[in-house]
């Protein structure tokens, strides 16, 4: 079993089981997120930006089941040889707030992961309402202002995405910093 999955890996993993775009760009902006944050703890930020990467691999196979999502993710990396405790365990945690599996979140990667990639969907809304549909010129304290609108991305957790604080970051600061990084994706992914 190799116990690191390169990006390059990770990539054609992602190719092979997930076929629908906005999975696919959901990964994408959860990875950028990923690295950023993994610089901002100086943690390894290849580990982190390939665990946001594969987070919802299995999603087209579990959309009908999501007692078996994050799991499902899990034994599909150990299928194609791959095992990587620490991401396995982020990937299984994410899933924490659905209530099948009993993984909790408690390393600063489980918290990351959860927040990362619940906050794409909050700034994709945002930027799809902005009248330019440009993610150019986002801010924190608009996002905020549309965080606090509880019926604005009314799917996306609130609470996940407050879970960034029990790692000693700020909300706003997270904002920040996951704006930052899909601005640097920006043109990739046409926004």
């Amino acid at each position: 079993m190799k116990t690191i999955i390169t990006i390059e890996e990770a990539n054609g993993l992602l190719r092979k089981y997930l076929k629908q775009e906005h999975l696919l760009r959901h990964s994408r902006e959860t990875e950028a997120i990923m690295r950023a944050l993994a610089r901002h703890f100086n943690e390894d930020e290849d580990l982190w930006g390939v665990s946001g990467l594969l987070h919802d691999l299995d999603l087209e196979q579990t959309a009908n089941n999501l007692e078996k999502h994050g799991e499902r993710t899990c034994g599909i990396l150990e299928e194609e040889g791959y095992s990587v405790p620490e991401m396995f365990h982020a990937i299984r945690a994410h899933t924490e707030n659905l209530g099948f599996l009993n993984v909790k979140r408690e390393s600063k990667m489980d918290y990351c992961l959860a927040a990362a990639e619940s906050v794409t969907g909050l700034i994709v809304a945002y930027v799809l309402m902005r009248p330019d549909k440009r993610i150019e010129g986002a801010n924190a304290s608009s996002l905020t202002k549309k965080f606090k609108d509880k019926s604005f991305a009314a799917k996306v957790s609130r609470e996940l995405i407050n879970g960034i604080e029990k790692v000693g970051l700020q909300r706003n600061q997270f904002f920040e910093m996951s704006l930052d990084a899909m601005k640097g994706i920006a043109s990739e992914m046409g926004y």
